[in-house]
């Protein structure tokens, strides 16, 4: 559709279309390879790969919700400016939720039953965020992308020190939610409540806790 402005009927559709391949099908990916396309997969004992292969479904089911965040930010967003920088992060994030695909089932393991739960939450929360206006919504996707490198941090310590493909994954991903962050607060997102953001925490919490599980 590029080429022309898409009223709200589109982007409706588009989203719809977005979120099918986010939940069940495969994201579209931007120009980016994999960042462990070259590395070799060094063995895991039982153990290890059980393990691992949860933190990357944890990792996997945030892309989901990042991704619909961004996407119901996307559709309320009131500035051009605004809702083409949310459109490119989302795509961004298109990568990670491939990349953390592709591990999972290299890990043997799969993904969490609760994406569809958890990506029609996060779109509500991102579609509000974006209808409360765009300093807000912007100033809510700075706190999430600096709650998600301290996860991604957490989860960095955790990787046993021979599995360098999962290293090169979260470390490139944490990277881009930096990036994310920065171009948020520059474009004048606000920062948030602190009640607000404890809320995010615990959501979060609730979120790793139950998708390591299912």
């Amino acid at each position: 559709m590029a080429g022309r402005d898409l009223n709200p009927v589109d982007r409706l559709i588009i989203s719809f279309d977005q979120a099918v391949r986010t939940v069940h099908g495969r994201p579209l990916v931007t120009e980016r390879p994999r960042p462990d396309r070259e590395l070799e997969d060094y063995e895991l004992d039982d153990r290890q790969r059980d393990h691992v292969g949860r933190l990357m479904r944890i990792n996997h089911t945030g892309e989901v919700c990042a991704q619909a965040l961004y996407q119901g930010q996307a559709l309320t967003a009131r500035l051009p400016e605004v809702r083409a920088s949310m459109e490119r992060a989302a795509a961004e994030e298109n990568d990670h939720l491939d990349w953390c695909a592709h591990r999972i089932e290299e890990l043997g393991g799969r993904k969490s039953l609760l994406n569809p739960f958890w990506y029609l939450g996060s779109f509500a929360i991102g579609a509000a965020a974006g209808l409360a206006g765009d300093k807000w919504s912007l100033g809510f996707v700075a706190e999430t992308e600096h709650q998600v490198e301290s996860h991604l941090n957490d989860h960095l310590r955790q990787l046993p020190e021979q599995d360098e493909k999962s290293r090169r994954i979260l470390e490139q991903m944490k990277e881009d939610e930096v990036r994310h962050a920065t171009v948020a607060l520059a474009g004048g997102g606000a920062r948030l409540p602190s009640p607000i953001r404890l809320a995010m925490k615990l959501t979060s919490k609730l979120m790793t806790t139950s998708v390591y599980r299912v």
